[in-house]
């Protein structure tokens, strides 16, 4: 079991950037895949990226890919989203999640993650 936390959130203008960070703690690092989710009111989590366990491997929602950065370090037990171009369609609040050894389809499957952040609020103005 990990404990995350999440930050970078914010507000930014449209076409604008933020950098999310998720800091684990608690287990080895490096055993888990690493997803980012969001949600936005009314609407159901789902799955923007995720970091396949050690490292290399990333996945991508249609909707992100070109725009946003899915990167790790292990050393840092760390998980960032680089998040460029943002539209306003973007403003969710993003949670990081983490499971060990996950792999295929799950990585993009809410229900296979167990630990998850508190989230970040990130607001894209138009």
């Amino acid at each position: 079991q990990v404990q995350l936390v999440e930050s970078g959130g914010g507000l930014v203008q449209a076409g604008g950037s933020l950098r999310l960070s998720c800091a684990a703690s608690g287990s080895t690092f490096s055993i888990y895949t690493m997803g980012w989710f969001r949600q936005a009111p009314g609407k159901e989590r789902e799955v923007v990226a995720a970091s396949k366990w050690p490292g290399g491997s990333t996945y991508y929602a249609d909707f992100v890919k070109g725009r946003f950065t899915i990167s790790r370090d292990n050393a840092k037990k760390t998980v960032y989203l680089q998040m460029n171009s943002l539209k306003p369609e973007d403003t969710a609040v993003y949670y990081c999640a983490a499971q060990p050894f996950l792999d295929g389809s799950n990585l993009y499957n809410r229900y296979a993650y167990n630990d998850w952040g508190q989230g970040t609020q990130v607001t894209v103005s138009s």
